[in-house]
């Protein structure tokens, strides 16, 4: 399995146990929908291992309190801890209308209904306050908050995304 196959779920944080369980800081709004799973998969040294799992909960609310098989020990455990875990990208939900993962719109069109076709989405950076979408128009970044006042459609079978910006954001960028 490749990194790139895969959507990141969560980090290993901390140890809970004298037996091995370990406590993961979930990435998603969701926990409840990652709370039975059977497997996952943990990055270690840059390669990504199955892990089967022997028993999980949830543990106050935002973190996943699970038990590997043959994990059984605080050293085996130590071995995991500050890992990343990663799931299939198939085991992702579909989301409906205007929802959308960030890894499924990257190459879609953006159009702004006042300014017309705007660039293609390269990236999402998710590391400010608010995500923003990366659009290449030739060669010039521009940057769209991913605001919900902002987006009126999105239509997948297009790989399209209309917004509608505020007058001016978009020739900010395209200014000398």
């Amino acid at each position: 399995m490749k990194k790139e196959d895969c959507f990141f779920l969560g980090k290993i944080v901390k140890k809970y146990s004298f037996k091995g369980e370990l406590l993961i800081k979930l990435d998603t709004d969701e926990p409840e929908l990652f709370e039975d799973m059977d497997s996952v998969f943990i990055d270690l040294r840059n390669n990504l291992v199955p892990f089967f799992i022997e028993s999980s909960q949830l543990h106050k609310s935002e973190l996943l309190r699970i038990k590997f098989e043959d994990v059984d020990s605080e050293a085996d455990a130590d071995a995991l801890l500050k890992s990343d875990l990663y799931l299939p990208l198939s085991f992702l939900p579909e989301l409906e209308g205007n929802k959308f993962y960030f890894h499924e719109i990257i190459g879609f069109t953006v159009e702004d209904n006042n300014f017309g076709k705007v660039g293609i989405i390269k990236s999402i950076n998710d590391s400010t306050a608010q995500a923003l979408f990366e659009i290449d128009r030739d060669g010039i970044e521009i940057l769209i908050p991913m605001n919900d006042e902002f987006i009126s459609k999105v239509d997948k079978p297009n790989k399209t995304i209309f917004v509608e910006t505020p007058e001016g954001l978009i020739d900010l960028y395209l200014e000398d």
